[in-house]
C-alpha cells in the first residue's frame, strides 16, 4: 500500500535565499493544489487550542498534476567490466541467509551478451542457474539452509558441467544442510564484458535477505575453498575478488582481481557487520577488517526515493525564521511536508534560538508501533489528524524502532522519503487523557507557546548544528529544546556544552534527551546510523561485536556508554518510563533556595505543593519518560532540584541501565524510587545557566487554562531571565 498523496523535501531546512526542492507522488487521477502555511500549533484535539496553520503567500503556489511515483526499495551491488572467465570458470561465495523462503532470493549474478549465471537461496536449499546461447542447465541442492548460519558455496562451470556444493561453516546438530548437485551444461567461453549483480536479479528484483561474503572468481576448477583468499590471490588463478572488508564506510565495493571491476552499493545495506571469520577476539571492526567482510542485504533497505523533483520552494530573503509546511491537498485528501527556515547565516534575528529535533525525527521516521487499537485510530479521524503512519504504510520505509523483514534491527534511516509521522496533525500514541503527540507536532505545543507569550525566536535545527558547531549558538542568548531531543552526534553535543560552558543559558524542556548516539557522513548528510548497543530502553539489540558504526568507525549505544551522560550537560538524564500518561511535580525544598526562588515568582507554587496534573500530553505535565539529577553521572553540585515528579501509575518503569539486579540500582535507591522527573536549576560561568523539567509531556500542559497555568508561568520566567 502506498499513500494517495505524499511527499517529501530535499532537507530539513534552509536559509533565506536557498531553495527547497519538493518531490510528491500522487496516486491521485486529479491535479493537486500546493501552498504554504506557517505552522504555529499542530495538535489537531480539539481540547486545546487546535490547529493553527498561517496562510503564508508564495509564488509557487498554485496547481500541479498528478504523477505516481515508485519506490526503489532493496538494497544491491553492482559492477561491470570485462571478465577473462574462458571455458571453465569457478565462483566461491560465503553466504548466511537470514530469511530463507520458497520465493527465490538472487545471492549473485553475472549476465553478458546471451550469458547468464545465477546463483539463487530459497528454504529448500541453494541453487544455481547457468545458461550460454542456447544451452542452459541449472541444479539445487536438497539442503535447506539454517537462517543466519554461514555456508561456503562453490559454482563450477565448465568440463561440460554445472556443479554446485553448499558446505555449512557453522555445523548444526539434527539438522542435514549440506549438498551437492550437478546438470550437464555444453563447454563454452564465458569472457568478455559482463555485468555483477549481487543480493537481487540484474532487473532489482528478487532481493537477497541475509550476508554475502567474499565473492571470487577462479579460473578453471581447482579444488580450492575461500579459507584463505589473499592464498587464492597470489597464485595467480583469481579473475575477480570483491572484497567488501574494504571502504567500509562508504559504497564503494573494491574488486581486487586483475579485472578491477569495481562496483557500488544502493540504498545502503549494512556494513561493518559480523562475516563467517569473526571470533570474538577484535569487535572493533577497525581493528580486524576480515573479520567484519560480510554485508547484509535487505529487501526492505531505503536510502533514497529518488523522485524527480515537481516544483521548487525558494526562501525569500524576508522570510522570517520558522516553522513551515508545503501543503498538498486534492479532493478529501492532503499532505503537509514540514520545513525549518533559519535566520540569514551569520545573523542571529532573535535572542532566543529553539533547536528542532530533526534526529529524533528522523530516528523514529514511519515507526510501526506495537500497539495501535482501533479506537486510536477512530480518534486520529474524528480529529482530522494525518491518518497515514508506518502501521498502515511500509512502503516508505520503517524506523530505527522497527525490524527489517528478515529480523535483524533497522540502523540506518534517510530523510529522503516521506516520514509520515512527520506532519502536522500527527497524532502518535494512544493517550485517553490527552492528544498524544510525539516530535514535530509535539513540540508545537512549545512554539504556539512562544508567540502566544510574545517570545521572539529563531529555529535552527540538529543537522544544522551538527554541520555548522558552535558558530551557530554563539550569537544566541538562550537555546530551548524541544520535548524529546534524544539523539545527538558528538558535534551536536560538543556545539551544546561549548555554549553552556561559555555562558550560554540552556532551557531543556523535555526527557529521555541526549540519551543515543548517531552518526552521520558528511557526504551522506541524509543519512543517519543508530547501533542499539548494549544497555538502555531499546527496540533492538545490536548482535554482539557490531556496535560500531559503519558510516564512521566509532562506539554507538548510549551516550552514558560513551563517557557522556546526559546529567553533564543538563543536569538531569533519563531515568524512568511508562505508558503515555501523565502526573503532577511537588515543589521539593529547592523551590525556596534564593539563587532560583525567582523562578516559581507568580506560579503560586510553595515548597510541598503539588501543580502540573493537567495538561495535552498524557494529562499531566511529568509523565511518559522523566529524568533526574544524580551527582554520580555528572549533575553539579550547585544544581538546585526545585521539584520533584511522583503518583506515577503502576507500569512505569526504572530504565535498564539503572539496574544492577532485579531489586538493586547503580545509585543503592530502590529502583521505584528512580522512577521520577525533575526540574532543575544550576549557573555555569559568564552568566550562563540550565533549567531542566526532565519530562517529555511538560510542554503539553502550556496552554492550560488559556496559557496562564504554574507551568506556563514558571517557564516564562526563565525565559524572560534567559533572553536578557
Amino acid at each position: 500500500m502506498v499513500v494517495p498523496l505524499i511527499g517529501y523535501l530535499d532537507r530539513f531546512s534552509a536559509r533565506p535565499g536557498e531553495r527547497l526542492e519538493v518531490k510528491v507522488s500522487s496516486q491521485l487521477g486529479i491535479p493537486y493544489q500546493a501552498d504554504l502555511v506557517r505552522v504555529r500549533h499542530a495538535d489537531p484535539n480539539p481540547a486545546g487550542p487546535g490547529m493553527r496553520l498561517v496562510p503564508v503567500p508564495a509564488p509557487w503556489a498554485g496547481e500541479y498534476p498528478s504523477v505516481a511515483k515508485p519506490v526503489p526499495s532493496g538494497s544491491l551491488g553492482r559492477a561491470a567490466g570485462r571478465l577473462a572467465l574462458g571455458e571453465c570458470f569457478t565462483l566461491l561465495v560465503r553466504v548466511a541467509p537470514w530469511l530463507p523462503r520458497e520465493a527465490p532470493q538472487v545471492v549473485l549474478a553475472i549476465t553478458g551478451e546471451g550469458r547468464a549465471v545465477t546463483l539463487s537461496v530459497t528454504s529448500a536449499g541453494f541453487a544455481v542457474e547457468a545458461r550460454h546461447g542456447a544451452a542452459a542447465a541449472r541444479c539445487a541442492t536438497a539442503a535447506p539452509p539454517q537462517p543466519r548460519r554461514w555456508y561456503e558455496l562453490a559454482v563450477t562451470v565448465g568440463e561440460g558441467r554445472l556443479t554446485l556444493s553448499q558446505r555449512p561453516l557453522q555445523r548444526v546438530w539434527g539438522a542435514t544442510d549440506d549438498g551437492a548437485a550437478e546438470a550437464a551444461l555444453p563447454m563454452a567461453d564465458w569472457s568478455g564484458e559482463s555485468a555483477v549483480t549481487f543480493a537481487a536479479a540484474p532487473d532489482a528484483t528478487a532481493h537477497f535477505n541475509g550476508r554475502i561474503e567474499d565473492p571470487l572468481l577462479l579460473r578453471g576448477t581447482p579444488g580450492v575453498t575461500l579459507e584463505d583468499p589473499e592464498a587464492l590471490l597470489a597464485s595467480g588463478r583469481v579473475a575477480a575478488w570483491w572484497d567488501f572488508s574494504q571502504a567500509m564506510e562508504g559504497e564503494a565495493i573494491l574488486e581486487r582481481g586483475p579485472a578491477a571491476l569495481h562496483g557500488s552499493l544502493t540504498n545502503l545495506p549494512a556494513r561493518a557487520v559480523k562475516g563467517s571469520r569473526w571470533t570474538g577476539a577484535e569487535h572493533v571492526w577497525r581493528h580486524a577488517l576480515r573479520h567484519y567482510a560480510a554485508i547484509h542485504f535487505h529487501e526492505d533497505d531505503l536510502e533514497d526515493c529518488r523522485w524527480a523533483t515537481d516544483f521548487a520552494v525558494p526562501i525569500p530573503k524576508d522570510m522570517p525564521s520558522g516553522v513551515y509546511a508545503v501543503r498538498l491537498r486534492a479532493g478529501d485528501h492532503w499532505d503537509m511536508i514540514p520545513f525549518f527556515v533559519l535566520p540569514p547565516k551569520g545573523v542571529a534575528r532573535a535572542p532566543i534560538a529553539y533547536l528542532a529535533n530533526t534526529f529524533t525525527c528522523q530516528v523514529y521516521a514511519n515507526y510501526r508501533r506495537p500497539e495501535f487499537p482501533e479506537d486510536h485510530r477512530r480518534k486520529r479521524q474524528s480529529w482530522g489528524a494525518f491518518d497515514w503512519c508506518g502501521n498502515l504504510v511500509t512502503a516508505y520505509g520503517l524506523s530505527t524502532y522497527n525490524n527489517h523483514r528478515d529480523g535483524s534491527g533497522i540502523h540506518l534511516s534517510s530523510r529522503l522519503r516521506p516520514i509520515m509521522n512527520m506532519r502536522p496533525g500527527f497524532v502518535a500514541v494512544p493517550d485517553p487523557a490527552g492528544s498524544g503527540l510525539r516530535h514535530l507536532p509535539a513540540d508545537s505545543h512549545l512554539t504556539d507557546w512562544l508567540e502566544e507569550k510574545g517570545f521572539a525566536f529563531d529555529v535552527i535545527t540538529d543537522e544544522d548544528l551538527d554541520n555548522e558547531g558552535p558558530e551557530l549558538l554563539s550569537r544566541y542568548k538562550c537555546v530551548v529544546t524541544g520535548s524529546h531531543p534524544e539523539y545527538h552526534t558528538q558535534d551536536t553535543l560538543d556545539a551544546l556544552q561549548a555554549f553552556v560552558s561559555g555562558g550560554g543559558r540552556l532551557a531543556y524542556l523535555g526527557g529521555n534527551g541526549f540519551y543515543w548516539k548517531v552518526a552521520r557522513r558528511r557526504d551522506r548528510p541524509h543519512m543517519l546510523e543508530i547501533r542499539r548497543a548494549e544497555g538502555g530502553i531499546r527496540a533492538w539489540a545490536a548482535e554482539t561485536g557490531e556496535y560500531y558504526h559503519q558510516l564512521d568507525g566509532t562506539l554507538g549505544g548510549l551516550w552514558r556508554r560513551n563517557g557522556r551522560p546526559p546529567q553533564v550537560l543538563c543536569g538531569v538524564g533519563f531515568s524512568g518510563q511508562g505508558k503515555f500518561e501523565g502526573s503532577h511535580y511537588r515543589a521539593m525544598p529547592g523551590a525556596a533556595d534564593p539563587r532560583a526562588a525567582w523562578i516559581l515568582e507568580g506560579t503560586g507554587i510553595v515548597p510541598g505543593e503539588t501543580f502540573g496534573g493537567f495538561g495535552l500530553s498524557g494529562g499531566g505535565a511529568a509523565g511518559f519518560e522523566l529524568d533526574r539529577a544524580d551527582p554520580m553521572l555528572g549533575t553539579p553540585p550547585n544544581a538546585v532540584i526545585l521539584a520533584r515528579s511522583e503518583g506515577h501509575q503502576d507500569h512505569f518503569v526504572t530504565v535498564p541501565e539503572e539496574l544492577l539486579t532485579h531489586i538493586t540500582t547503580v545509585t543503592g535507591e530502590n529502583p521505584e524510587a528512580l522512577i521520577r522527573a525533575e526540574i532543575v536549576y544550576f549557573e555555569t560561568r559568564n552568566g550562563g545557566a540550565v533549567f531542566s523539567t526532565g519530562s517529555i509531556t511538560f510542554c503539553g500542559s502550556l496552554s492550560h487554562d488559556g496559557y496562564a497555568n504554574p507551568i506556563s508561568r514558571m517557564l516564562e520566567n526563565v525565559l524572560t531571565r534567559f533572553q536578557a
